[in-house]
């Protein structure tokens, strides 16, 4: 797979010239010889099509880093696809300039990395995935994450009922519901699980802030809005106490990066309101203890009481590999009650972890116990069990008593 163009477009280019001078001149040869843009979105569609019949979950290209590869992330492996050929960082740069808009070249030229959607169908079907382009050793680079083109439901991801009627603004009118987990951990499926069993169940309004767009939801019982931050919304921050004025039912916040984002969805969820969100965080009790530490000592008491007060499940969740070669989902949930919130404000939230053991009842769970939950059932081999436990010595624990 190569650009037919490639060659004159390099001797356009200064040889001193790279990142954003570089980016700048093909900015302007793709600006005026559509049907050569037309080429490299077409090219690139290709690409990401093929991701998606291998079950890749990222791909990556451009920059040094690649050694002109295109690389594909498949069931946890990364690494290049060989039948694609190479492609110089000319190419590369093309491949990705080409599907954004003159607004978003600009942004990524100024900013030097941009989150932007792309989507196209694929015999009447959309196929979306989110791109991330930014510059590596001063070369243009992207990675683009492929987008579930279903839905999973709470029995799908094996998530409880009594859990999952705590996510359910049917049940449940307030509280902050949060999801974490590294990237790539699979966040936004379950998110958006989350989303359409409300959109499924209830007539209500949602209001989904993201960076960029992911899974369109279509309104059903609910009225959905999604609104991205960057064309709609100048932030996450923004975004959240915007939609307060737009009578919400349910409030979507993409991520939590910063101390003003989530001091505004605890106050969202302080002022009657349920919401959803993300953090990069690997257990429940690392979530309480990074949105905690997030803000000055002088503020932290205030902080522990109203997280105590709105918080109401935490699902913090790993995708590990399986004995057949895919991945599973293996999670860790906390449903906070009058117990928990309690060590919460006392700061005893070391003492939790032994309330998630014994609180299988109200569908709580550890890692530990869903990971050996996994093995006895044969999906995944002991030693993965092992390596992806948060607490290794627990979990050798648990495995001798099968």
């Amino acid at each position: 797979m190569r650009l037919s163009f490639s060659e004159a477009l390099q001797r356009e280019i200064p040889e001193n010239y790279q990142g954003v001078e570089q980016c700048d001149i093909i900015n302007q040869w793709l600006t005026h010889h559509p049907d050569q843009e037309s080429e490299c979105r077409d090219l690139l569609k290709l690409i990401l099509m093929q991701a998606k019949d291998l079950s890749a979950s990222d791909v990556d290209l451009g920059a040094p880093g690649c050694n002109n590869k295109i690389w594909m992330r498949i069931y946890g492996n990364k690494k290049p696809v060989e039948d694609l050929g190479v492609f110089s960082c000319t190419e590369t740069n093309s491949l990705i300039l080409s599907w954004l808009t003159p607004s978003q070249r600009l942004r990524l030229f100024t900013q030097k990395s941009l989150d932007f959607p792309i989507s196209f169908y694929i015999n009447g079907k959309e196929t979306r995935f989110r791109g991330t382009a930014f510059f590596d050793r001063n070369y243009l680079g992207a990675n683009f994450r492929r987008i579930n083109d279903f839905l999973y439901s709470m029995e799908d991801l094996g998530i409880p009922e009594p859990i999952a009627n705590r996510m359910n603004l049917k049940y449940e009118k307030t509280g902050l519901i949060l999801i974490t987990g590294i990237t790539g951990s699979g966040k936004s499926t379950t998110l958006d699980a989350i989303i359409d069993m409300n959109n499924r169940n209830n007539a209500a309004a949602i209001i989904a802030i993201e960076s960029p767009i992911e899974y369109v939801h279509h309104s059903k019982q609910s009225l959905v809005r999604h609104r991205e931050v960057g064309i709609d919304v100048l932030s996450f921050e923004h975004g959240a106490i915007e939609a307060l004025r737009q009578d919400p039912d349910i409030i979507v916040v993409g991520e939590m990066r910063d101390p003003q984002t989530i001091s505004t969805v605890l106050e969202i969820t302080d002022s009657g309101h349920k919401a959803f969100t993300t953090l990069h965080t690997s257990s429940a009790i690392d979530s309480i203890h990074r949105i905690i530490a997030e803000f000055p000592p002088d503020s932290q008491e205030r902080v522990r009481n109203r997280l105590a007060d709105v918080l109401s499940v935490t699902m913090s969740q790993k995708l590990v590999p399986t004995v057949d070669g895919k991945l599973a989902l293996a999670k860790e949930i906390l449903s906070v009650d009058s117990s928990i919130q309690a060590a919460i404000r006392n700061k005893n939230i070391g003492e939790i972890y032994q309330m998630m053991v014994e609180g299988r009842r109200t569908g709580m769970c550890t890692l530990e116990q869903d990971l050996k939950e996994l093995f006895r059932k044969g999906i995944i081999s002991q030693q993965t069990a092992i390596n992806f436990a948060n607490n290794k010595k627990r979990m050798q624990q648990l495995l001798t008593m099968l």
